[in-house]
């Protein structure tokens, strides 16, 4: 590994800036370097990674060579017919096919490249989110393979942020690598190896930009470090992939985002969306119409929201006791279902006691269930009359509710909402019953567990064309400025086709901007 791989301060020059370090970013920075750029990654924080290395690491990637070695049925043809049914026209959003094609044509690519760079990948069997023309069967994602820290360079060991439920109680990661981490920390040791450079501590709030004859252009950043303001100069270009501004009250209330900061999914202190404000100085446009990805947040004693999915038993109810949709929906559909009426945040997860008081989900992180208790964000009684009166909730709607649940648990259909008729619906779930998906509230004590609205990010970002370049209100590009993942407005628009179209959608068009760099 060279001697300046974590350079500080950084370089006064180089050809491409990349700010931030999560998955897309880094996927830009080690193509970049590969290419033949000099390259230098400007992370706020003092680990890399960003939400990315949260994340299961599930990259929605159609089309490529893993696929096929793994024997599923995708195709690009199959993805494209997928997004046509999934992407539709929504609240003043409307579909640019363009860059679904160009994301179509270069997602096997982008595999192919990081796999020619080392990055190992594994089909991940997780059904995608729409029943919809084109939906692979046990879906398309694939993830990288695991890795022991040990097989790491040691500054990249030292540095990639850990999983969430150990980074937000100050613990290091674990001696294997998995998913988000995995991901991270690969494309960190290549691109570190190829003569790359990662500058921690660098938060970067303005784009130096000068005029010429073709109008305004960006050169380079400022960042602030804890010795100061440092300007770095780019002779080719500046990726932002810095992220949204989940990390920003202001913005998340100026924009019109539901959700709180301390329920974001996103590592604290992180996100608040000075590159993307820097880019509306620079010229840029930006949308704001894709709000966010979405997902049922456990509330935890200290206030924060935990990304919650997978539920094997139980049901979910809002304030008047009664129960607002399929539970085991994908889990950005079901925040979106949350966010529909302020009478659902908080809501209150029930469930009984069969699993020996453990939620019934996966959450991470769940949290001690002792100290929840002792905290309030869950309840504990003996009758759901008791646990009413402890939530607050109307005690005649929550029997009432529960009750219809329990007859539909019976019968093996929900009337109401459908659970269980959708492959997703019972990939996580195990009962017993006529569903699978259906296992009733029955076993004294009663627990109700506090839901608020978490996201894995916002979706508001700079407006960008096919090859990742920033444009401006007029359409024209400014030039060298790009943008990928939650700093530029999504592909996706207000959906989330399935696992990991965030993270895939940001390494195919950080990879696009590469190639219009380098051309």
């Amino acid at each position: 590994m060279p001697a300046s791989a974590f350079t500080h301060p950084a370089p006064v020059e180089v050809d491409l800036i990349v700010v931030g370090s999560g998955g897309g970013a880094m996927t830009g920075a080690l193509l970049a370097q590969r290419a033949g750029l000099s390259v230098v990654v400007l992370e706020r924080t003092d680990r890399v990674g960003g939400t990315s290395a949260y994340s299961g690491g599930a990259c929605w990637l159609p089309g490529s060579a893993v696929q096929q070695r793994a024997g599923i049925a995708d195709s690009t043809e199959g993805a494209r017919t997928y997004l046509e049914a999934v992407l539709q026209p929504d609240d003043g959003w409307t579909p640019d096919g363009a860059k679904v094609e160009a994301f179509l044509a270069h997602a096997p690519v982008v595999v192919a490249e990081l796999e020619a760079a080392g990055i190992d990948f594994e089909w991940l069997p997780f059904p995608e989110y729409y029943d919809a023309p084109g939906r692979c069967p046990m879906g398309r994602s694939i993830q990288p393979t695991s890795i022991k820290r040990a097989a790491l360079p040691r500054d990249v060991a030292a540095v990639v942020r850990p999983p969430v439920e150990r980074d937000r109680v100050g613990e290091e990661g674990r001696n294997t690598l998995t998913g988000g981490q995995a991901l991270i920390a690969r494309l960190a040791a290549a691109f570190l190896g190829a003569g790359g450079q990662i500058c921690t501590g660098h938060t970067v709030r303005d784009l130096l930009t000068e005029t010429d004859v073709s109008g305004d252009k960006v050169v380079g950043v400022w960042a602030l470090t804890e010795h100061g303001a440092v300007e770095v100069r780019a002779r080719r270009g500046v990726l932002l992939g810095s992220g949204g501004f989940e990390g920003s009250e202001a913005r998340r209330d100026s924009h019109d985002t539901p959700g709180r900061v301390e329920w974001s999914m996103a590592p604290r202190g992180t996100n608040r969306g000075e590159p993307i404000s820097a880019a509306l100085d620079a010229g840029a446009a930006v949308d704001w119409t894709g709000l966010g990805w979405f997902c049922p947040g456990l509330e935890q004693p200290d206030g924060g929201g935990s990304f919650t999915l997978g539920f094997r038993s139980g049901l979910m109810v809002d304030g008047s006791g009664r129960r607002y949709g399929n539970e085991s929906l994908p889990y950005d559909q079901f925040g979106r279902l949350m966010a529909a009426d302020p009478a659902r945040i908080p809501s209150w997860f029930v469930f009984d006691s069969r699993e020996g008081g453990r939620l019934p989900g996966i959450a991470m992180p769940e949290g001690d269930p002792a100290a929840h208790l002792e905290a309030g964000t869950w309840v504990r009684a003996d009758t759901l009359e008791e646990l009413a009166e402890q939530t607050g909730v109307p005690a005649s709607a929550l029997v009432t509710s529960v009750a219809r649940f329990n007859g539909f648990c019976a019968t093996g259909v929900d009337e109401d909402f459908g659970r269980g008729s959708d492959e997703y619906d019972t990939f996580f779930t195990a009962g017993e019953g006529p569903n699978k998906a259906l296992t009733g509230v029955e076993q004294a004590p009663f627990y109700a567990a506090r839901f608020v609205l978490s996201d894995l990010g916002t979706k508001g970002g700079v407006v960008t064309d096919t090859s990742g370049r920033a444009l401006r209100p007029d359409g024209s590009a400014v030039p060298r400025l790009y943008a990928c993942g939650n700093a530029a407005a999504p592909m996706t628009g207000p959906y989330y086709p399935g696992p990991g179209a965030p993270l895939g959608t940001a390494m195919v068009f950080a990879s696009l901007a590469v190639r219009d760099l380098v051309d």
